[in-house]
């Protein structure tokens, strides 16, 4: 009876397990895959992705693709995407306030969306001079801190494409070998920063972090130039702090 239960326990795991591995492998192809090509992802035979693939499509976590041929993410991945966004910015909310009283300067929360930052909270400085972003606007990734820091928690060669996709679309020639340094600098130090580069007068140091959903945030401090040249040891000090910090609560959550 004990073996039965652990055999039937651990078959169970490895089920979630793959269809873990077959969601992933959709996430990077918000375009949808076929069942071939699914299978070719994630190293499972077709007749093993076909039985997932079922069962995640009756949970509406896969759909057909609009144009035949296959599947991409359903609607439900969607909603417990915005309820693990709400709980991500939920938790960090007091970090953000500790980073701000910190520095008297703005602390911003971002998630990495494909090739672009989306803004999902913020705590405003306490200066008169002091930066300010809407909660959903949109940042890029080659030239903001928040974005450098999410792409050198990616791997190399997906980081660079999508790099070099933005600088296409913006008409920039960017330099992939000296920016791939770039993000070994970053992964190293943990730290990115962004120079007058995305906005004039304005510079930011940040840093990436995973959540429970596997989705890569970044904390950064936008600060005007002036000051954060002064103030620069004691920003990163700060910043890095609220990097163990968060790295803290994301275990202790991956615990429970």
């Amino acid at each position: 009876m004990k073996t039965e239960e652990f055999d039937s326990g651990r078959s169970g795991i490895q089920v979630i397990s793959r269809a873990a591995t077959v969601l992933r492998s959709l996430k990077e192809h918000p375009e949808g895959l076929s069942l071939g090509q699914i299978a070719s992802e994630v190293g499972l035979p077709r007749s093993t992705v076909q039985r997932i693939v079922g069962a995640l499509q009756t949970e509406r976590l896969l759909i057909s693709n609009a144009s035949g041929g296959g599947v991409r993410l359903g609607p439900e991945l969607g909603a417990l995407a915005e309820a693990a966004r709400y709980n991500t910015a939920e938790q960090c909310r007091s970090l953000l306030s500790d980073l701000t009283q910190a520095t008297g300067e703005t602390s911003d929360l971002s998630v990495l969306r494909g090739d672009k930052m989306i803004f999902i909270d913020q705590v405003p400085g306490t200066h008169r001079l002091r930066t300010v972003s809407s909660v959903g606007e949109v940042f890029p990734i080659t030239t903001t801190a928040n974005g450098r820091a999410c792409l050198a928690r990616l791997p190399r060669d997906i980081a660079l494409e999508r790099a070099k996709s933005e600088a296409r679309r913006g008409g920039v020639d960017l330099d992939l070998k000296e920016f791939g340094a770039m993000l070994d600098e970053i992964a190293e130090t943990g730290l990115a920063y962004d120079n007058d580069e995305h906005s004039d007068g304005i510079s930011a140091v940040g840093f990436a972090f995973e959540d429970l959903a596997g989705d890569l945030h970044a904390i950064s401090v936008p600060v005007p130039t002036t000051r954060f040249l002064r103030q620069k040891p004691e920003i990163e000090a700060a910043v890095l702090r609220a990097a163990r910090a968060v790295e803290k609560v994301m275990q202790s959550n991956r615990q429970r």
